[in-house]
C-alpha cells in the first residue's frame, strides 16, 4: 500500500463507514475492509480507476466531486477521506465543507507548494515548480489550486474546523524533526484529520 495510505490507516475505526472521495484504483478501501472490516465507498471518475477497483471488489461510483456532493445525506459516513485531490477541485472549500456535512470526520492529504525547493524553484528559474512530486507543467497540471499548510489552517479556522491531528511529511513520506519545526517551509505532503 502507498506509504500516504499507511500513515492515515491507524487514523481508521474498525467497522466504520467510509467514503474515499477520488478512490483511485481502491488501493485504501480493499485494505481497509479486509484489515479493519468498515464498510467502504469510492467515488471515482476515471475509467480505469473504476475498473480497478470492481476488480478489487471495492464499492465504486462515478461522479464527478465537482458537481457537489447533495445527493449524500448529512452524517452517512463515519470518515470522509481524500488523498492527493483536493487540490484539483474548483472549490475546495466546498469540498471539505461538504466532506464534514456527510461524515464525522474527514481525512485529508496534499502536497504544500510552499516546500522550500518550490520556492528556490521558482525564484532561481522563475517558472513554475516541476519536480518529481510535482510533475507536471503548468499548462498541463491538474492542480488547479497551489495552496500550503497555512492556507489550510487559514481555511480551517475560518469555517470553525478542528483540527485533531497533522502530519508533515517529505515526499517519501517520512515524518523529520526539520518537518515539525518549519511545516510550511519543509513538509512536502501535509495529512490533516479534521471534524466539527
Amino acid at each position: 500500500m502507498r506509504a500516504d495510505l499507511e500513515i492515515i490507516k491507524p487514523w481508521f475505526t474498525p467497522g466504520s463507514r467510509v467514503l474515499d472521495l477520488g478512490c483511485g484504483d481502491g488501493e485504501l478501501l480493499e485494505d481497509l475492509q479486509k484489515t479493519l472490516n468498515v464498510k467502504g465507498l469510492g467515488m471515482e471518475i476515471d475509467a480505469d480507476n473504476l475498473t480497478a477497483c470492481i476488480a478489487r471488489g471495492v464499492n465504486v461510483i462515478e461522479k464527478n466531486i465537482d458537481e457537489g456532493l447533495a445527493s449524500i445525506k448529512d452524517n452517512t459516513f463515519d470518515t470522509v477521506v481524500m488523498t492527493q485531490a483536493l487540490q484539483v477541485m474548483h472549490r475546495p472549500d466546498l469540498t471539505v465543507e461538504e466532506m464534514l456535512r456527510i461524515g464525522k470526520e474527514g481525512i485529508i492529504t496534499f502536497p504544500n507548494f510552499a516546500h522550500w525547493r518550490a520556492r528556490f524553484y521558482l525564484a532561481l528559474r522563475g517558472r513554475m515548480p516541476v519536480s518529481k512530486f510535482l510533475s507536471y507543467e503548468w499548462y498541463d497540471t491538474p492542480n488547479i489550486h497551489f495552496f500550503t499548510f497555512k492556507d489550510f489552517e487559514r481555511l480551517c479556522i475560518d469555517r470553525n474546523i478542528r483540527i485533531i491531528e497533522r502530519t508533515v511529511v517529505d515526499h517519501s513520506h517520512r515524518e523529520r524533526w526539520s518537518n515539525k519545526l518549519w511545516p510550511n517551509m519543509l513538509g512536502e505532503i501535509a495529512i490533516y484529520r479534521i471534524t466539527r
